[in-house]
């Protein structure tokens, strides 16, 4: 079998890619293992993931199938001064900034729609499972082998493109030799358990900071934290995330440290779960903070959380991966029109693009942890309309960054200058500069993905 553009993983990065590629002429071949609709965590989106859904012409849909709108973040921390909302926006062709709204999904629908759609506008689904990637002569990746779902017999699927959307499940990282190395990041330490929850108390008020369907954070501590997030007008996702190591040391089920999260974590959370009543087993995802090295090269490009993720506190993964599903559509047209073919990566400036845009993320992020309460200023006056910019995912360098707020961090951080320095040749600009790189532990390859079933990551409790 032969394809243009093989797509490894039909998720909404998988899926995203596949409609914008559609709109460029051409229709890709989707392998995906598992069977939609089918359980995922990551449910809130940012104002720029949002207009993705916007620029595909599926903002009816969405509207139609009643997602929750939101209209924003609340974050409370431990004090009203370390407390603060920030409203989705959106800039308009002026770059002047407006209010918006963008959505809550329930990932098993709406994974779904966005692969029914995909292949409604072209795009050809494969189920099975990718093995290995095909490489051709020169080194360069030319596809993939893939043990079909209905057969278990392995069939060779020849491409002149691969994208890799598997996720934190990161392929092609994990089968060596075709991308750079794997760095475990800063965030690796921690874990997230979460669940669904019914018969809450929400915020129901007039205004755009009462919207009862509006994502709500509740800080504890550093790295210590939990989300609120509606995905019906009954359910509420529900997440705590810590170091693994306090995990440990409770000595608890992870239900029963669930339980009683909900109830110590922050008044707030507590106040609005008044009877704990799960909808959904708990579930747990531990160590899934790293970044791969060299994700583009000849034949192939690593997109989302396939070759990097931070920490989920904002809701930026969905944004990201879908925003890198528009980006390299015109690209890879432009690549099986002959351009950039003679280049060692053909891609290079697309992966450069990606990495300065998450590297604001991750300032933005480590800003957050290392100095909340200049933080919350930057958010409540110093630098609102930025932050307002970074909050809606918009973060690439054709969207007015690095701005004066990101500035600012990067001189709190010690940052300042060492992330440009770190730009200047191709073969080092992807490698982690900041709080998340740990030269002592070298690269780390996974067996298959750190979205691990309890039993394998604690021992059967």
């Amino acid at each position: 079998m032969k394809t243009d553009v093989l797509i490894v993983g039909g998720g909404p990065g998988g899926a995203a890619a596949a409609m914008f590629l559609a709109r460029e002429g051409i229709k890709p071949v989707i392998v995906e293992a598992e069977t939609f609709p089918r359980y995922h965590i990551g449910e809130s989106m940012t104002g720029a993931g949002g207009k993705v859904l916007r620029d595909l012409g599926l903002a009816e849909e969405m509207y139609r199938r009643k997602y929750p709108t939101k209209q924003g973040v609340k974050v409370y921390g431990q004090s009203t001064a370390g407390s603060w909302f920030v409203p989705v926006t959106g800039r308009d062709e002026n770059w002047n900034i407006f209010e918006w709204d963008t959505w809550q999904v329930r990932r098993s629908d709406f994974d779904k729609m966005m692969l029914d759609e995909a292949v409604s506008r072209g795009a050809t689904l494969v189920h099975g499972t990718a093995v290995k990637p095909l490489l051709k002569g020169d080194g360069s990746v030319g596809g993939a082998q893939v043990r079909m779902a209905d057969s278990d017999k392995v069939q060779e699927i020849e491409s002149e493109v691969l994208l890799d959307c598997s996720g934190q499940a990161t392929w092609l990282a994990n089968r060596g030799g075709v991308t750079g190395p794997k760095y475990l990041g800063a965030y690796d330490k921690q874990i997230a358990i979460f669940s669904q929850v019914v018969d809450t108390i929400r915020d129901n008020g007039g205004t755009r900071e009462t919207n009862k369907d509006n994502a709500v954070i509740f800080y504890q501590k550093k790295f210590h934290w939990g989300w609120f997030i509606p995905l019906d007008d009954q359910v509420v996702s529900v997440g705590i995330v810590c170091p693994s190591a306090y995990f440990l040391e409770k000595k608890e089920s992870i239900r029963d440290f669930y339980i009683r999260e909900l109830r110590e974590l922050h008044p707030e959370l507590s106040r609005r779960i008044p009877e704990i009543k799960l909808v959904e087993d708990v579930h747990v995802i531990p160590n899934y903070s790293y970044q791969v090295n060299g994700f583009c090269g000849k034949g192939f490009i690593c997109i989302g959380d396939a070759h990097r993720f931070i920490d989920p506190i904002f809701s930026f993964g969905l944004t990201v991966t879908m925003r890198e599903g528009q980006f390299v559509a015109p690209i890879v047209r432009a690549y099986l029109g002959g351009a950039n073919r003679d280049k060692a990566n053909p891609f290079a400036e697309h992966q450069l693009f990606c990495e300065t845009g998450i590297d604001v993320l991750e300032d933005v992020l480590d800003s957050f942890w290392e100095h909340p309460l200049s933080f919350a200023h930057c958010v409540y006056s110093r630098y609102t309309e930025y932050m307002t910019d970074m909050f809606a995912g918009r973060i690439y360098g054709h969207e007015r960054q690095p701005t004066p707020a990101l500035h600012s961090f990067r001189k709190l951080l010690k940052r300042e200058g060492e992330r440009e320095r770190s730009y200047e040749t191709a073969d080092q600009y992807s490698i982690p500069i900041g709080s998340r790189y740990h030269p002592e532990r070298a690269a780390i390859w996974e067996v298959n993905s750190p979205v691990e079933t309890t039993e394998k990551w604690l021992g059967p409790r």
